[in-house]
């Protein structure tokens, strides 16, 4: 196997963080590096799959599409397959696992007043005297 050329990827998705990959010959097929996509968010994971020239899906590739699955709300990747760092063949699929994200999905944009300190707990608890 010889080496056709390597460098990176710019990855938008992670925020300037760049993806390595290598590309070799094999008889014809060109293998690229599987991403590691382990904490990036779903979107972000596809994103950067589609950099890397791999196919991010559901673990269950029979059954409905990742987005299809992700949608809605925030969905990070937990774990993959194949592990970041392995040789696969381009477009190939990286199966993911990924779990919801916990907290305010809804986007809450209800304004929060700081906490009162104690001495403003205080005075807000007696009555002022008229």
């Amino acid at each position: 196997m010889s080496v056709i050329r390597h460098g990176y990827v710019p990855c938008s998705a992670s925020k300037g963080v760049r993806s390595a990959y290598v590309a070799a010959m094999n008889e014809g097929d060109v293998t690229v590096v599987a991403p590691d996509l382990v904490g990036l968010l779903v979107r972000e994971a596809k994103e950067v799959g589609h950099e890397a020239a791999v196919v991010v899906v559901a673990n269950d590739v029979d059954g409905p599409p990742l987005g299809a699955l992700t949608w809605p709300g925030v969905w990070i990747v937990k774990a993959q397959e194949p592990a970041a760092g392995a040789h696969v063949r381009r477009w190939d699929n990286v199966r993911v696992t990924y779990g919801r994200i916990d907290g305010n999905e809804a986007g809450d944009r209800e304004p929060r007043l700081p906490p009162l300190s104690p001495h403003d707990r205080e005075a807000h608890a007696q009555p002022e005297d008229s």
